[in-house]
């Protein structure tokens, strides 16, 4: 199995998402980034090795086969689907070639990986999206619920997140999804706290999840859960809450990782259109979705394999791909 990036971590205090895209005659810079990011986090994790740093980098759908021209490509790859749903409900795509999710106990070494890894790209990649996330309070979001509590853990969360023999090349990545939500807080405040347990479908202090018989059909937890014969399929969520106080903007970034993209296209499917079709997610009433990308986050061994040479074409060093 080859060696994954450090998806699955326990939870941390801080993170930055950076999304950018690659400007014309980049690919080459960016390869070179790929290949020696772990130096680059090394250089900035040694000065505090307690405290967690990590950093996972994806790469787009257009942007693949930019960077790897005639090379193999993940079989599931494929641009974010935009999604327009009733009642103004939409999940737009928007532009992003490359995620960097950085994490760790303490902010200021989330923001040294981000300046390094910035400072290392250059002109050749354009910062289009750029959230700080913090922890608030006992892992709740700035609506006051917990969230991530339903994350698997340990070889549950592993084999939700990692892809296997199914795509053989590509063994150890994964799949992920983001989006940036801007809450109407409120509006949402000014909903009685019954109302607003009912629209997540658990009680807001406790935790505790409402009884099937008891949930409503379009309560957040319902229609996120997504059952195929009979199993609940997984995804890995690593969300965080962002916002700005000065300018009103109060927020959680949603990234979840998967084994396949199918499985988080199918909740945000039930999310946006419904299921059966207007059963939308009632917290759609108060969170927008502004950005929406699909990246692949391949295996360590897949980046160590690959080669700069002295053409910005850049190759694979499938051969040992295939040996891991």
């Amino acid at each position: 199995m080859a060696i994954p990036q450090s998806v699955v971590v326990p939870p941390t205090r801080a993170a930055v998402f950076l999304v950018g895209t690659i400007a014309e005659g980049g690919e080459r810079t960016v390869r070179d980034l790929l290949q020696n990011l772990a130096g680059v986090i090394r250089t900035v994790a040694f000065r505090a090795p307690g405290d967690g740093l990590v950093c996972v980098a994806g790469v787009g759908s257009e942007a693949w086969g930019r960077l790897f021209p005639g090379g193999p490509r993940p079989r599931e790859l494929h641009p974010f689907k935009e999604l327009d749903g009733p009642a103004g409900h939409r999940a737009p795509a928007t532009p992003g070639d490359l995620l960097f999710h950085i994490r760790a106990q303490r902010m200021d070494l989330c923001f040294e990986l981000a300046r390094q890894v910035t400072d290392h790209l250059g002109d050749a990649v354009t910062v289009v999206d750029e959230v700080h996330g913090f922890k608030y309070f006992d892992e709740r979001d700035l609506l006051g619920f917990v969230d991530g509590s339903e994350n698997p853990t340990g070889p549950t969360a592993d084999a939700a997140v990692y892809i296997g023999d199914e795509d053989p090349l590509f063994q150890g990545g994964s799949y992920v999804i983001v989006q940036k939500y801007l809450h109407d807080l409120a509006a949402w405040t000014a909903l009685p706290t019954p109302e607003q347990e009912k629209a997540i479908g658990r009680h807001k202090f406790s935790n505790v999840e409402f009884p099937d018989d008891v949930k409503a059909p379009n309560a957040h937890i319902a229609v996120n859960t997504v059952v195929e014969n009979g199993v609940q399929r997984q995804i890995v969520r690593e969300n965080m809450p962002f916002g700005a106080v000065g300018s009103g903007e109060f927020g959680t970034y949603f990234i979840g990782y998967a084994r396949t993209p199918a499985v988080t296209e199918r909740m945000l499917d039930k999310m946006f259109l419904g299921d059966p079709p207007g059963n939308t997610d009632r917290i759609l009433d108060f969170s927008t979705a502004v950005t929406g990308c699909l990246f692949f986050v391949p295996s360590v061994d897949f980046l160590n394999a690959v080669t700069v040479g002295g053409s910005d074409a850049g190759s694979l060093g499938v051969g040992s791909l295939k040996d891991t």
